[in-house]
């Protein structure tokens, strides 16, 4: 009967299926591709602060499990959602951590600011929309002012304040020195990762160090902590590395793109390897014989050609696989590449197993990763779906089981 199920055991959500896809964080490959950057920094005779980004749930990997793992590892931790910055907080408390410099760059309200400014997490300036949040933090009584970096626009046409608006419009931040207290500037580079010339990326690190200038005068105090290059630039840009960086996509061991790594030859005279943290698997559900004629899937998009052994995998566009590879994408069974066939559906894709299995027992499917001696990048799959390898991985979704592995 019904009422006799328990229900808690089998899980709270989808992703606690049996029948489901998961991923698997390599926390050796991490601590690889944090070593990249270490090694890096110091290759001037300098070691300035290793700063990583974690928004977009670790880019997809998963907040929950990149964070105790790379916590120890760096210097800086970087988030858009003031909640997201606290569960660093939370995290250093349960078990007894120093606390890490904590950085949000997205937009803060007010009543945000006051709580982020109680638990030591800095945030960015960006616009003279702050001004609203000093009556706020002054009413707070705060025992210490918000440690605030100021964003300078210097080409990307997006968030910060543009030269011709400094100093004139970042007066309020000398007025209200009581609650807010800067401590450091930042931009964002527009062009860094498309383009193997990087005159655009040069002009903006000049216009960056204009407003540094123009900053500093202003508020009348000392060197403030500089940082504006991402992984591309980290990577190809050595001088706009300043005091810290902020590694983003290459934490996770993928390239910004491949113009990036080839810059890095030129530049570094070498390609550092980067390893891939993520590998998405998925048992099959079914799998079975289809005659020769058969339609597979909706739409009858695809037609087997001879009779073919078909693996029903319990994953599809709403776990974060992308419809737009539909015919084009490839799997991987047995160390044995594996097609697609027809359109990949919300809760399931089918792929012809023919040659890499002899029986109709499950079979398990790498979605992405390594299988012997094959492996499927984000950066095909990117490609089968005429998307880049970001949102590829940003995407997965939060209700998939993530397991840390070795």
């Amino acid at each position: 009967m019904l009422s006799e199920v328990n229900v808690e055991s089998i899980g709270g959500g989808p992703g606690d299926a049996a029948h489901t896809s998961w991923l698997e964080l390599s926390a050796g490959a991490l601590r690889h591709n944090v070593e990249v950057f270490r090694v890096l920094e110091g290759r001037d005779g300098t070691s300035p602060p290793l700063g990583v980004v974690l928004k977009g749930n670790a880019y997809g990997h998963g907040l929950a499990q990149v964070l105790p793992l790379v916590h120890g590892l760096v210097d800086i931790l970087y988030f858009i959602a003031p909640q997201d910055a606290l569960k660093v907080r939370e995290h250093e408390r349960a078990q007894g951590l120093s606390p890490r410099q904590v950085v949000v760059l997205g937009a803060v309200a007010p009543h945000e600011a006051v709580v982020l400014a109680r638990e030591g997490v800095e945030v960015v300036v960006p616009d003279r929309g702050w001004e609203d949040a000093v009556p706020v933090l002054r009413a707070a009584k705060l025992e210490r002012p918000l440690r605030v970096h100021v964003h300078i626009d210097t080409g990307l046409g997006r968030e910060g304040f543009t030269l011709e608006q400094i100093p004139r419009e970042t007066q309020f931040l000398v007025d209200a020195r009581d609650v807010l207290e800067v401590v450091g500037a930042l931009s964002h580079f527009a062009n860094t990762e498309d383009v193997t010339e990087q005159g655009y990326a040069l002009a903006q690190v000049d216009a960056f160090e204009t407003g540094l200038r123009l900053l500093e005068g202003q508020l009348g105090q000392g060197r403030l902590q500089r940082h504006i290059a991402a992984s591309a630039a980290t990577l190809v840009l050595p001088r706009a590395r300043y005091e810290a960086q902020r590694v983003g996509i290459s934490l996770y061991g993928l390239w910004p793109s491949a113009e990036t790594r080839l810059s890095a030859r030129l530049v570094l005279g070498e390609v550092p390897v980067l390893k891939p943290v993520l590998s998405w698997r998925c048992r099959s559900q079914v799998v079975k014989w289809l005659p020769a004629d058969s339609y597979v899937g909706y739409g009858c998009t695809y037609r087997t050609s001879e009779p073919t052994r078909i693996a029903v995998l319990p994953v599809g566009y709403y776990d974060g696989y992308p419809r737009l590879a539909s015919g084009k994408a490839h799997v991987l069974v047995n160390g044995r590449r594996c097609a697609v066939l027809g359109r990949v559906m919300m809760n399931h894709l089918i792929v012809d197993v023919t040659r890499a299995t002899h029986d109709e027992r499950p079979v398990t499917a790498t979605l992405m990763g390594r299988d012997g001696d094959e492996s499927v990048s984000a950066e095909a799959l990117a490609g089968w779906a005429q998307t880049l390898h970001y949102e590829i991985v940003a995407r997965l979704g939060t209700h998939l089981r993530r397991v840390v592995v070795e």
